[in-house]
């Protein structure tokens, strides 16, 4: 006798009544019959009921749901057949491979692991469900990089032992590109002017880099609200983006954008007034104020001066005090009033400070740098000071503040600082050209963050037809708890300019060594000691100066004509100071930064000479995108002690590093017979340069060029310091955070020169971070 129970089929709801009703029995056997892949004691389990037992109609209804819940099997049906209880199974096919054809937008390996993810993958149960998500989600991707005639064939393909193959096939056709921008409404500014504000922009030159040819809603966005912004600085309060439209060609290969405004009425400030729970004198208030009475209307003053006003009463610990401006419209006159309206709220106190985002950094490299403390009074001065500190230690692409109120109190709030690290290795290759030179390299290996605790070590190699340098240097910024700091080098040097044009010949080969040991004296403020032993073999020739000839003779040179060897021994004590108040040590656009550095060799050494370094740099701030940086450079030199200033130690001036547009060291005095440099005791070097965003790249600040004028020269121990003798250079720079490394390239262009200066016009320097 055989009867059929329940099919799978059928009974698809489970709950379902069987189709043939049958009286229970007694089970004698179990028999599993279908299955390729699945262990039978995995049906087994599934069963509620064993051999001996009696076996009902509910129990196979149970049976049945449980063995479909598992997504194993796409048919299940239970038989009885002389009391055996048979149970057949249909299985779910296997993923055997995922093939991408046609994908070149994104790596393969990538997406069968995000396919992965979802539960499609191989060796897995085939899920059409799945698969279909799948292909919607890659369809997506495609559309979140512009491809929007981006089309995907998805084909499964059955293979022996119930297996499954899946292939994406993929045309993902060309890039949709914006084709054009247009504004209607605008009759204060023009279209072009307006368009340059944007991020989003048509096809140019720079767009295959930065993509922005490419619509993005999230971009255009950012797009409308910086034309808010533009419109409400400049006094229209009434400004409005009445509809925005965004069409796409049905090759789906241009895309047009139309923006419809309305610019309203100008407005100018009448009056500005403060209302509320003061808690501070209104003077107070007052100076604070940045939109003044009579000026056009500017949300960005107004917002300015709110901030400093909450900033202001976070200094007294009010962390959440509002602050709000309420406008009073006067439409006949176009003015406007302010009345901003101060509650200060519940005076709070820190209590953690809580460090996150740092995966290599250790946390106390960042909580040693913080200002607000713990327990203490919130101060908003102080946890804007600390995020500069983190800033400016430059381990971190991003530093964000958080300050949350502590659940259940109304007077205490955490401090959460939340970084994102940047890779602080660098591997640094330069590259300069010029016709005598031809070729210079340098390389540098530095790891400002070791280990994640905040030490740097570096090692630089520097090689060209005139020098080569090796040298190690380790650095802790925190040696106590006080912030001294203790650092090391370790230098050998070569240096032979007999193969240039610009320097007269000589050779040099130092080795050396130094400690430093660095004391904060304030937040910006700091001073510096140190002291190293070198040791210099010097070798002078016929054809050079007569002045590194006498110099040779006065130290013993291995020839009574000066013209041979001579080593000479050094202890140089060194002492500095350095003040740095700038916003970014990567980008800088306001502050100042300041250093004195002075060096003297010190008995028991053979040499006496003192060395003096002065530099002075200002950033001022232009715009959103803007910044002039002014540098002053000065240099002096002279032996004590009726010892003679060594030649080597003179000061060289051009070259990228000081007056572009000139050849390397090339500036200053020469020797009356070859004509080559032989440097000075005295040099003064002045740069000017404007920065602003590179044409084209929108707001992204790894483009950035710069227009400079530069100037300066060296003068010989007894030359009258005349400014007559400066040489003058400009040009352009431009600069490039590229994904590998910093690039840079310089072109400049002698404004005043001499005849017997060296010329190098183009030079470039590239950096690669690791």
């Amino acid at each position: 006798m055989k009867l059929k129970l329940l099919s799978g089929l059928v009974a698809a709801l489970f709950a379902a009544a069987p189709v043939f009703a049958f009286e229970p029995f007694v089970v004698k056997d179990i028999r599993v019959e279908g299955i390729q892949r699945t262990e039978a004691g995995t049906v087994f389990n599934y069963l509620p009921v064993r051999v001996g037992e009696t076996f009902t109609e509910a129990q196979a209804a149970e049976a049945i749901r449980g063995l479909f819940a598992t997504g194993f099997f796409k048919d299940v049906r239970i038989e009885a057949e002389d009391n055996v209880l048979v149970v057949l199974v249909e299985e779910r096919p296997a993923i055997a491979q995922i093939d991408f054809v046609g994908v070149k937008e994104f790596d393969k390996d990538a997406l069968k692991k995000g396919l992965k993810d979802v539960g499609l993958a191989e060796s897995r149960i085939f899920d059409r469900a799945l698969l279909e998500r799948a292909e919607q989600e890659l369809k997506r991707q495609y559309l979140s990089r512009g491809k929007y005639a981006a089309v995907i064939e998805t084909t499964v393909t059955p293979l022996e032992r119930n297996r499954v193959g899946i292939n994406f096939k993929v045309d993902e056709g060309d890039v949709a590109k914006i084709r054009q921008i247009s504004i209607v409404g605008n009759k204060a500014f023009k279209e072009s002017e307006l368009l340059d504000l944007f991020q989003l922009t048509t096809p140019g030159w720079l767009t295959w880099y930065t993509k922005n040819d490419q619509y993005s809603r999230q971009k255009l966005s950012a797009d409308l609200e910086t034309l808010r912004s533009h419109y409400l600085n400049r006094g229209y309060l009434d400004f409005n983006i009445d509809s925005t439209q965004v069409s796409i060609t049905p090759d789906k290969k241009d895309i047009y954008i139309t923006l419809s405004i309305t610019e309203g009425e100008r407005y100018s400030v009448s009056a500005v007034r403060f209302a509320g729970d003061l808690v501070l004198p209104e003077e107070e208030y007052k100076k604070l104020v940045v939109i003044k009475p009579g000026e056009i209307f500017s949300r960005e003053k107004l917002t300015e001066t709110t901030k400093a006003v909450a900033d202001r009463l976070g200094n007294e610990g009010y962390a959440f005090a509002n602050v709000n401006a309420s406008p009073e419209v006067d439409k006949e006159k176009r003015e406007v009033a302010f009345t901003i309206f101060v509650d200060p709220g519940r005076r709070v106190y820190v209590r953690r400070i809580n460090v996150g985002g740092n995966t290599k950094t250790r946390d106390e490299v960042i909580r040693r740098e913080m200002r607000q403390m713990e327990g203490a009074w919130y101060d908003a001065a102080q946890i804007n000071r600390s995020r500069t500190r983190v800033d400016r230690l430059g381990h971190f692409e991003e530093v964000n503040v958080e300050t949350p109120a502590v659940t259940g109190t109304t007077d205490q709030v955490d401090v959460n600082f939340n970084v994102k690290e940047r890779a602080t290795g660098n591997l640094s290759l330069g590259a300069g050209f010029s016709s005598s030179e031809k070729v210079v390299l340098s390389a540098s290996v530095s790891q400002q963050n070791l280990f994640g605790s905040g030490n740097a070590l570096t090692l630089a190699l520097n090689t060209s037809k005139s020098s080569r340098t090796y040298a190690l240097s380790f650095t802790d910024p925190y040696y106590t708890i006080d912030g001294v700091s203790l650092g090391w080098d370790l230098y050998h040097r070569t240096y032979d300019p007999s193969n240039t044009l610009s320097v007269a010949p000589y050779k040099t080969v130092s080795t050396g060594a130094g400690v430093r040991v660095g004391y904060p004296i304030g937040e910006d403020d700091s001073i510096n000691f140190g002291l190293a032993v070198d040791r210099t073999k010097i070798t002078t020739f016929a054809d050079s100066p007569v002045q590194y000839i006498n110099f040779c003779k006065e130290q013993g040179c291995s020839n009574d004509n000066g013209i041979g060897n001579v080593s000479v021994n050094s202890l140089v004590a060194s002492a500095g100071w350095a003040r740095d108040t700038r916003d970014s040590v990567i980008y800088p656009r306001k502050g100042n930064f300041q250093r004195v550095f002075g060096e003297m060799a010190v008995p028991p050494g053979e040499l006496k000479y003192t060395k003096l370094n002065y530099q002075y740099q200002h950033w001022f701030p232009f715009g959103r995108d803007y910044a002039l940086m002014l540098n002053t450079d000065l240099g002096w030199a002279k032996g004590y002690g009726g010892e003679t200033l060594p030649f080597y130690k003179n000061f060289y001036a051009g070259g990228i590093g000081s007056i572009r547009g000139f050849e390397q060291s090339s500036i200053g005095p020469k020797d009356p017979v070859s004509e080559d440099s032989i440097g000075g005791n005295r040099r003064v070097i002045g740069n000017a340069e404007f920065y602003f965003p590179l044409p084209g790249a929108g707001t992204d600040r790894s483009f950035r060029m710069s227009a400079f004028i530069d100037a300066g020269t060296v003068w010989a121990s007894g030359d009258k310091a005349n400014l007559a003798d400066l040489r003058y250079s400009t040009g352009l720079a431009f600069s490039w955070s590229s994904p590998i490394g910093p690039l840079k390239f310089s072109l400049g262009i002698p404004l005043k020169k001499e005849k017997d200066d060296d010329l190098q016009k183009f030079q470039f320097q590239l950096g690669s971070v690791f």
